[in-house]
């Protein structure tokens, strides 16, 4: 049987961590909730995303707004503010990627994305999602805080976007 679940731990070459699991669903229904604003802060994790304003991105370069609150992570004094998520990688039903435009300028330069892959497992059709966060790009001086999402949030994280597409699939 074909692993439902795989990481990759940090790797200090690359700065980066990732996430796969798979989802009994077709990549378009996936990629549904991965694009809308307000479906990222329903499968958030790491308890941060408060809220979003924006209609679903469509192309690179797209933005929307995400109402934050840093205190849920008790790791750096930022309480509560906004961010532009602005999209990088964009490939319908393929792939999605987004950095951070914040309060911090320039920009600290870490990514977070999505990469999808249909596929089946036991022969139950579905999507491999594998869930991408970056902070190779990061300066010197916001190191110290980094990976700011661990691990456990990004497996959690696609825990949460199963469930969300599977009720999504059920209510439409």
């Amino acid at each position: 049987m074909e692993d439902q679940a795989t990481d990759q731990a940090t790797d200090q070459a690359t700065d980066q961590l990732t996430a796969r699991r798979f989802i009994e669903a077709a990549p378009a229904d996936v990629f549904a909730v991965l694009r809308d604003p307000e479906g990222q802060v329903d499968i958030d994790a790491s308890g941060m995303l408060q809220a979003a304003e924006g209609e679903p991105v469509g192309a690179v370069g797209d933005r929307f707004t995400v109402h934050m609150d840093r205190e849920a992570k008790g790791d750096y004094p930022m309480g509560r503010y906004d961010v532009e998520v602005v999209i990088d990688r964009y490939e319908h039903d393929r792939e999605i990627a987004w950095w951070i435009d914040g309060t911090i300028q320039p920009p600290i330069g870490h990514t977070y994305g999505y990469v999808l892959e249909p596929g089946e497992v036991e022969g139950r059709p579905g999507t491999w999602v594998t869930s991408v966060y970056d902070w190779s790009q990061v300066g010197e001086k916001w190191r110290p805080i980094f990976p700011v999402v661990g691990q456990a949030e990004l497996r959690a994280t696609l825990g949460i976007l199963d469930r969300v597409v599977r009720r999504r699939a059920v209510t439409a």
